[in-house]
């Protein structure tokens, strides 16, 4: 993998072992010896191993934002299965532009090169899923020598919806605590998120360029402004589109409402906060929800339980009582 920082004369943030975000290519079996949460260039960026089993090696990626006006430039090697979970990028590979952000898993295929920007400052994280080869083809059941026609890899991305967001999460927590739980408990909950995330969830056409560009600027907004009240002639005034027409193409394109979409986003951040989270009550307000109740009640109907319930699972599905 080659990679360079465009309008810059510093290194890559994570030096020659890996890249910024999702695209990160060096070998699977390989890889310099970097210790679990060991920082890369003296700053708040860093690649975390979370785990390398027989299924896929996972990794947190966090970047620190960048001086304005800087691309990450690089190659990927490998096909790779990312979901971001804070913060917002843009991946300009071929001739797309892919937004990504909470709501959106990202496909990766070997052997291309790209461009990453961030829209606004404050730097971005991403669960990066690098399958075996032999597994990615099992899932997908293509070809590995195909893989690169199969749907998912040719649009780029997918809409994340409440269940991918919640394995993303739980797995997130579990392989971060890695040492007290065990090793089939990760790999069980990776392998239910890869098969999840690998299943196409609507064909469609693509929309024009234009609609696009459109899609990708609202995308940004939104995740720039979820945690404020928004109106939707807010909206449409900050991207340059009648409210109107925005709606439906928004709903046309992503098969969400703007308005699920924002509460989406906002759930997106709760749930990699809450694991950790003593004060639901404030977590409520700083993810944009009026009230814990309002909270609460999204919650139930996206995943099912309460905050609190979700809470309570996670942390004693990876803290077991002792024998």
């Amino acid at each position: 993998m080659t990679m360079r920082e465009r309008g810059a004369t510093t290194a890559s943030p994570y030096g020659a072992t890996g890249r910024p975000g999702a695209l990160m290519s060096s070998s699977r079996h390989d890889r310099p010896g970097q210790m679990p949460g060991q920082l890369t260039n003296g700053d708040a960026s860093y690649r975390r191993r979370l785990l390398d089993g027989a299924v896929a090696l996972a990794e947190d990626a966090r970047y620190a934002s960048a001086p304005r006006g800087n691309e990450i430039v690089g190659f990927s090697d490998q096909f790779q299965v990312v979901f971001p979970y804070r913060g917002v990028l843009v991946w300009h590979v071929g001739h797309d532009d892919v937004v990504g952000d909470a709501n959106q898993v990202l496909f990766v295929s070997g052997g291309e090169s790209y461009r990453l920007s961030e829209p606004r400052a404050g730097g971005f994280s991403e669960l990066v899923i690098t399958p075996r080869l032999d597994v990615l083809a099992e899932i997908t059941q293509t070809d590995a020598r195909d893989l690169q026609d199969h749907s998912l890899f040719r649009r780029r991305s997918r809409r994340a919806d409440p269940r991918l967001q919640s394995l993303r999460t739980r797995f997130l927590y579990c392989a971060g605590h890695a040492s007290e739980i065990d090793p089939l408990t990760a790999e069980s909950l990776m392998d239910d998120l890869l098969q999840a995330a690998l299943v196409d969830d609507a064909p469609r056409d693509p929309p024009a360029a234009s609609s696009r560009r459109l899609i990708r600027r609202t995308k940004e907004y939104l995740e720039a402004e979820f945690a404020s009240p928004i109106s939707l002639h807010q909206v449409g005034h900050a991207v340059g589109a009648s409210p109107a027409y925005l709606t439906d193409l928004f709903r046309r394109v992503e098969g969400v409402s703007l308005h699920r979409y924002v509460v989406q986003l906002r759930l997106a951040r709760a749930l990699v906060e809450l694991p950790h989270a003593e004060d639901l009550s404030m977590l409520a307000l700083d993810v944009g929800f009026s009230s814990h109740s309002h909270f609460s009640a999204a919650f139930r109907r996206a995943f099912g339980c309460t905050p609190s319930q979700f809470r309570q699972t996670t942390r004693a599905r990876h803290h077991p009582s002792p024998i």
